[in-house]
């Protein structure tokens, strides 16, 4: 199975939040939409609208327990690591994806084909891929 085969089961909108804005907001767009983690994109004026990062509630904790109220006005950028976006393709496995979340210690990942942001996978994508996947084969499978 593919990521590919995930995202045909998702809606095609991706949420996004932009590099300049708050915790505060970050938290308010993923309370909105009831998801756990925001693709953050920076405006680059030679490469247009890229993700950079990966903004989840994990960085909302830590932004709140390090800096106390004052965490909800930080910058999204003070708290997102840019150095190296974990990122996959529409074409990649799960077995791969989950080995990758597994290795970074992350949930989520974004999908990223032919230079466009078209979805992101999470872990819970993957388990219940993974549960269809097992009981479709338990169904399949004929007692002799």
């Amino acid at each position: 199975m593919q990521v590919g085969d995930i995202l045909r089961k998702k809606t095609p909108r991706v949420a996004t939040v932009r590099m300049n804005e708050t915790v505060a907001i970050a938290a308010q767009l993923m309370r909105a939409s009831n998801i756990s983690a925001l693709v953050v994109k920076d405006v680059v004026r030679t490469e247009g609208n890229t993700a950079v990062g990966m903004f989840t509630e994990r960085d909302v904790v830590r932004a709140i327990a390090e800096h106390g109220a004052a965490g909800a006005s930080m910058k999204v950028s003070q708290l997102v690591s840019v150095q190296q976006l974990v990122s996959c393709t529409s074409s990649d496995t799960l077995e791969h994806i989950r080995h990758l979340m597994t290795k970074h210690h992350i949930r989520h990942v974004p999908v990223i084909d032919n230079y466009s942001l078209i979805g992101v996978v999470s872990m819970r994508d993957i388990a219940a891929a993974f549960d269809e996947e097992t009981a479709a084969s338990k169904k399949d499978a004929v007692p002799a």
